[in-house]
Parts: structure tokens; C-alpha cells; sequence
């Protein structure tokens, strides 16, 4: 190929409809990059997928030539991209391969910035000391590091959970492990990447960035651990690469002080538009390149999209589903309509399916992929019915209903026009008054004409032991029941939620922060 700029021309005609007609090359085509974004940008698109070798920027006309060091690294990006569109500066761009089998840019006019990202790029990944400016806003020199990273989450308003973590820094390549714990009374993790560069990257562009508006901040470094090694993967650890690893019963550290989750939950954070008490959903596509600007501090929360892209492992669930996996659940005594209610405390659900040869296994819909995690962060490790359920994201993105004809015994049901939703209305109090399971419960819609007796005898009809009990002063429509255990205020919860009292008076059941 000679120096002259390559005839984008022809590339266009060929890109219609987004196909790629040429054979494969180590030479990509990207297209309707915006304004403004810079060669290290373009670079990271690549950076998941193996070592970058050359770049051409074509600026005037929003495109650009990258060119990786093998023809598989090119194919797995091609491959990767065309269902999981990347996105520079929150706009679409689009990939295909490039009729150039070679970039030389040797002598090309205005280049001097692109190919300076490029050699910062490869000084990262050769391991060099010496950085140039385009990658590293920091100045200075990159330290030997590894591609484990220590993460500090400071501020935490909203619950950070795995699969949070996962999607976000997955975004910068391929996340092998994750292990969380609290330490000196910080949330903090360990996170290996298949590869330092990718460490060094996600370091440079999350650091010291919120999650959400001012709050998670994220402070991360360098581990000292070259490699972090996972017996058990559950909501606290995860190794990506074995899916046959145990979930640890023993190993659930979780209270309900892992991370004050919705300590100020009737703020709503600038950024977020929806319902106070639920984080908007986190869903980055595993090794995708950024959409954000790789300088620390340069932008506020991260804001993501909410579909998961197809990631490179199977992995125990898809970040940003709405589907939930529930586990070790007691055959005998469970049904849909109890995991309906018993979900239901914490968002809509939409479906529940009891497997119908595991009757110990479930799926359970929620109306949204922050409401299963809500779900998760409240139920998992929860008693129910003698046994500790286990709850994580689905693989499955819906519950399928069953065929007509289809042998079911009534496992699967369809509750999403059920008028037991408590988030229907955006303006509700039930946004506010989400709490964990507690022994102590919240009763409301009492009838005029039912007493202290009446209900103490209703609960105790259910198994319960009463322990206490207390009309609120201003307003006896409303009331807090105390119950022997956390697990008896489950069950009763189950039971007794909208027990009709006749005359069109239903009972409310929830979880209550106080104690009597």
C-alpha cells in the first residue's frame, strides 16, 4: 500500500447496511467516530482484543484505520462488535473489516497525535517504563504493575455488588476474577484482568470516578497479588473461568451493613431520574472499548447502557438481566405465589417459574435489572422455610410461559398485570420503606373493627410466636408486629400479605427498620 491517504470511498460503498464484505484483515474500518475523540479512544477499542500495531485517523471525515497485530485478534473484535455496537463519546460506531491487509503511516500528515497514543499503547504493553501524555494524564512513569487491581469504594449509598463491579470493569477487557470483603471498614475488592494492560487501562479511566452521582466513588490501585485464588463462587467471589466451583454455604458474610445500602434511600441523586431507592441498572459489554474519556476526573458517574452484551465465558448470569436464579429452596413448602409475594417486597415481579423436575431450583422476573438486584442484595442467604436460598442473576433474559399442552402443574405463572405490584406508581412511599427482612413487621390498612387480639390470633394461626405489638398513635389503620425470629416474619409475611379482613380491606405486610 503506498503513503496516500487509503480511498475511504469505496470502503463506504461497501460498508452499506453494515456488513462486511471484505475478507478478513488485521486492518479495521471504523466509522461515524464523533468529533473530538482522541487515538487513544480508537486504540482501546481494540485493547481487549490483542496488541494494537498501527492507526490512521481520518478526522474531517469521522473515521479511522486500526490495524492489530494478527489477523485472529482483528476477527475476535469484528465478532465481538457486530452484535455489541461500541459506543465513543455516547455515540454508535461501526467496524468492519478494511480492504488494506497493511497501514503504513510513516509519513502521513497530521498523524503525530494518533500515532503518539500508539506508542503509549504499546509502551504499556511491552512492559516499557517511558509513557507518553496521550494515555497516562498522570505524567510520569508507569510502575511495573500486574493485572490485579485493589478497588476502594468509598461513600456507598446504593449497594455495589459483583456483578456491578463486573460490568464495569469488564468494559476494559476480559475480567478473570473478582473477590469482595470489607476491610478497616471500607467496602474493597481484588480484580484480576486476563491481561496488566487492561489493569493499567481500567485504572487510568475509573479512578476516582463515582458510579453513581456523588456517591461509590471508586479509588483503585495496583495489588501486590499477581494471582487471586477462588475456592467459592457466590455474591462475594467469582472465578469467571470455573463455572463448576462451589457457591460455599458457609462462606456468606453478607449483613445488612455490608454497605448501608439505602442509608439515605429517599435521596435521589442528580443524575438519576427514576424512583428513589433503586440505582439505575449497570450493564457495560464485557471487553468493550470506553465511552468514557481515559483522564481521571474527567466526567461524572458512569453512566451505562442497560443491555448486556454477549460476553467471552460463560459466566453464572448476565449482568443487567432482570431474570433471577433462586436456589436450595425447600421443594415441599415452596410455590410460585410465595416467591411472588416474598420478591415482591423488593420490586415488581413480573414471572416465576418452579422447575419442574428440581422443585428446589426457580426463576423469578423482576420488572427491571435494578430490581433483581435489589432483590439479590436483601434475599440471598435469606432462611425460607428451613432451608438458606440462594438468589444471583439468570442466564435467561425472560421466563418463557408454558405451551398449551404443556405438562406445567401450575409451576410457571404470569403475574405482571397483578394488582399486588407495590411500585406501580413512581410516586409511591413503598420506594422509601424498602428494608430487610426483620423480625419486627410493618402492617397497614387495618380495619376500624379489627383488634390487638384479632391480629395477634392471625399471625399465631400462621405459626408465628408474637412477641410484641403496638398500634401507631396517630394513625391506627397502621401498626408494627414483633415475631420470634427473622425467618417467622418471612413466612407470616408470605401468608398474611393482603389477607382480606371482608369489606374490601386488605392487609399490607412489610419489613420494618424498627423494633418494639
Amino acid at each position: 500500500m503506498s503513503n496516500s491517504t487509503p480511498a475511504t470511498d469505496n470502503e463506504k460503498k461497501k460498508s452499506k447496511g453494515n456488513r462486511s464484505p471484505c475478507s478478513p484483515s488485521r486492518v479495521l474500518h471504523i466509522r461515524q467516530i464523533p468529533s473530538g475523540v482522541t487515538g487513544a479512544e480508537v486504540v482501546s477499542l481494540g485493547l481487549p482484543f490483542g496488541k494494537v500495531t498501527n492507526l490512521l485517523m481520518l478526522r474531517g471525515k469521522g473515521q479511522a484505520f486500526l490495524e492489530m497485530a494478527s489477523v485472529d485478534a482483528a476477527v475476535s473484535m469484528v465478532n465481538y462488535y457486530t452484535p455489541a455496537t461500541p459506543h465513543l463519546h455516547n455515540q454508535p460506531v461501526y467496524i468492519q473489516y478494511s480492504n488494506y491487509k497493511e497501514l503504513r503511516t510513516d509519513n502521513q500528515h497530521n498523524q503525530a497525535r494518533p500515532q503518539a497514543a500508539l506508542q503509549g499503547v504499546n509502551a504499556v504493553q511491552h512492559g516499557n517504563l517511558g509513557i507518553t501524555s496521550a494515555l497516562a494524564a498522570e505524567g510520569g512513569v508507569l510502575p511495573s504493575h500486574g493485572s490485579v487491581l485493589r478497588i476502594v469504594v468509598e461513600n456507598v449509598f446504593y449497594p455495589v455488588t459483583l456483578d456491578i463491579l463486573y460490568q464495569i470493569f469488564s468494559k476494559f477487557g476480559f475480567v478473570l476474577k473478582i473477590v469482595m470483603f470489607h476491610k478497616n471498614n471500607q467496602f474493597q475488592a481484588l480484580l484480576q484482568f486476563a491481561d496488566a494492560t487492561n489493569a493499567y487501562y481500567a485504572k487510568m479511566s475509573l479512578d476516582g470516578h463515582s458510579i453513581y452521582t456523588g456517591c461509590c466513588t471508586l479509588r483503585i490501585d495496583f495489588s501486590k497479588l499477581t494471582n487471586l485464588t477462588v475456592k467459592y463462587n457466590n455474591d462475594k467471589s467469582r472465578d469467571f473461568t470455573r463455572i463448576d466451583l462451589p457457591f460455599g454455604d458457609g462462606q456468606r458474610t453478607v449483613e445488612t451493613s455490608l454497605s448501608a445500602p439505602f442509608a439515605t434511600q429517599n435521596t435521589i441523586f442528580p443524575s438519576y431520574t427514576g424512583p428513589p431507592g433503586f440505582a439505575p441498572a449497570l450493564g457495560f459489554p464485557q471487553g468493550a472499548g470506553p465511552s468514557i474519556p481515559p483522564v481521571p476526573g474527567a466526567l461524572g458517574p458512569l453512566t451505562v447502557t442497560t443491555s448486556a452484551a454477549p460476553g467471552h465465558m460463560t459466566i453464572p448470569g448476565i449482568p443487567g438481566s432482570s431474570v433471577l436464579l433462586v436456589s436450595n429452596l425447600n421443594p415441599e413448602a415452596i410455590t410460585p405465589y410465595g416467591l411472588f409475594i416474598l420478591f415482591g417486597v423488593y420490586g415488581d415481579v413480573h414471572r416465576v417459574k418452579i422447575m419442574f423436575k428440581k422443585r428446589g431450583i426457580a426463576l423469578v422476573q423482576m420488572a427491571d435489572a435494578s430490581q433483581a438486584q435489589l432483590a439479590i442484595n436483601y434475599l440471598n442467604g435469606q432462611k425460607l422455610y428451613g432451608r438458606v436460598m440462594h438468589a444471583t442473576l439468570s442466564k435467561y433474559q425472560t421466563i418463557q410461559l408454558p405451551r398449551e399442552g404443556q405438562e406445567d402443574k401450575g409451576l410457571t405463572k404470569d403475574y405482571s398485570n397483578s394488582p399486588l405490584h407495590r411500585f406501580k406508581n413512581p410516586c409511591s412511599k413503598n420506594f422509601q420503606n424498602i428494608f430487610p427482612p426483620s423480625a419486627t413487621l410493618h402492617l397497614s390498612n387495618i380495619p376500624p373493627s379489627v383488634t390487638v387480639d384479632d391480629l395477634k390470633n392471625l399471625f399465631t394461626s400462621k405459626g408465628s410466636t408474637v412477641r410484641g405489638f403496638r398500634f401507631f398513635q396517630k394513625d391506627c389503620k397502621m401498626a408494627l408486629i414483633q415475631l420470634g425470629s427473622v425467618e417467622e416474619a418471612v413466612h407470616a409475611l408470605i401468608e398474611l400479605h393482603n389477607h382480606d379482613f371482608g369489606e374490601n380491606q386488605h392487609l399490607r405486610v412489610s419489613f420494618s427498620k424498627s423494633t418494639i
